[in-house]
């Protein structure tokens, strides 16, 4: 018999298809190359490691699922295993990706005039633009229908004022997707970097998610040519579709942090002595790495079937919401458990568990927190909706 493959027990791999598997060996190829040797340090040093974006670009990694405008085209489950891939690595690298590709891209090409496409997705897809995605206004997240910022039309143009908070990418982006109020209903913007009144402070001090750039947006009297306004979608309708992309995404990422800390629990495991035999030879170690393999199981078989009914354009907001709750918990789970079965080495960012932990504790929040898509769920489930 064959010997499984810990980290795909029920080889997940074979159900893809050629260039399914061509798109994630040539990702994985580059997170064990360019970014594992670099990114515990970025980590440690609060430092986004932008260098590495040129080489995300030319691997088509930038609106993936695009077709035209450069993009490279790819389907759903493709993307998907970019992100994992990429959260293998770190959430902050997958986190740069999505927004760019499912936060900012998507809308432009989804509601954008052929103006705004053809203008930002090409520069977008190289890497030479980059952009953020203004929802999460500071008094809180999980309401989008009670935002504040308000854009007034001025003549012919528009005014904008408001505030935009843990924003990914906001300080290093040319481009900001921003939702606000209007007398029409919430509209889309495109805010350009530099444009009077516009500023992007970032956030320090943070405890996660410190290899990636998070800021808040601050719009004082901010001039917008009607030109910069999305012309084709009004209401929460363009910013739920947005995070319905994203949190595709991160369901599929999720998987990638779990697996990169059962690799490394796995290989300590085996080296590590204690009373006279390795820690693998434990009852009670292998009962937990057999658990954290179910759950990685579980999870990728999960997404899978969500990325095959996302390329039949059948795959619904709820289905999403699940796959994002429980990938995102159990990823969590796992990255906290795999450190202490590291014990005091496991504290430090020579080991990987204890930065996915750290990191996930953002994941498990943004887009959604756990309570939202517990309550998605419930709604589907009893048809009230309890929020």
């Amino acid at each position: 018999m064959n010997s499984l493959n810990p980290l795909d027990l029920y080889n997940v791999r074979n159900l893809l298809s050629e260039e399914e598997r061509m798109v994630q060996d040539s990702t994985a190829r580059f997170v064990d190359g360019k970014v594992l040797p670099i990114i515990g340090k970025a980590f440690e040093d609060a430092r986004f490691p932008r260098e590495l974006i040129p080489e995300i670009a030319s691997l088509g990694l930038l609106g993936s699922s695009i077709q035209g405008y450069d993009c490279a085209g790819l389907n759903g489950v493709a993307y998907g295993l970019i992100c994992q891939e990429l959260e293998r690595g770190d959430s902050g690298l997958r986190s740069f990706v999505s927004v760019q590709s499912s936060l900012v891209m998507y809308p432009i090409f989804t509601y954008g005039s052929e103006a705004q496409k053809q203008h930002w997705l090409p520069a977008m897809a190289k890497g030479e633009a980059i952009g953020c995605f203004g929802l999460t206004e500071p008094h809180g997240g999980s309401d989008p229908a009670n935002m504040k910022t308000v854009a007034r039309k001025k003549g012919g143009d528009w005014t904008l004022n408001g505030a935009k908070m843990w924003i990914t990418n906001g300080s290093i982006a040319d481009v900001a997707v921003v939702w606000a109020q209007t007398d029409d209903g919430i509209r889309g913007f495109l805010v350009e970097k530099g444009m009077k009144g516009f500023d992007a402070p970032e956030v320090h001090h943070k405890m996660s998610l410190r290899a990636s750039v998070t800021s808040a947006l601050y719009f004082d009297n901010v001039h917008i040519p009607e030109a910069n306004v999305l012309p084709n979608v009004t209401g929460l309708k363009g910013p739920l579709s947005c995070l319905t992309q994203a949190r595709y995404g991160i369901a599929w990422g999720a998987i990638g942090a779990a697996q990169a800390c059962l690799k490394e629990v796995l290989e300590y495991t085996k080296t590590r002595e204690l009373f006279g035999r390795s820690l693998s030879h434990n009852q009670a170690v292998q009962l937990r790495l057999a658990e954290m393999a179910r759950q990685i199981t579980l999870g990728q078989l999960l997404v899978l079937q969500l990325g095959r009914w996302k390329d039949q354009d059948s795959m619904q907001p709820a289905q999403v919401s699940l796959a994002k709750w429980n990938n995102v918990r159990t990823a969590l789970n796992i990255a906290r458990d795999a450190r202490d079965l590291l014990g005091g080495a496991g504290i430090t960012t020579e080991f990987c568990p204890i930065r996915h932990a750290l990191n996930l504790e953002s994941v498990i929040t943004y887009e959604g927190t756990e309570t939202v898509h517990q309550l998605v769920i419930g709604k589907e489930l009893t048809g009230v909706n309890a929020f």
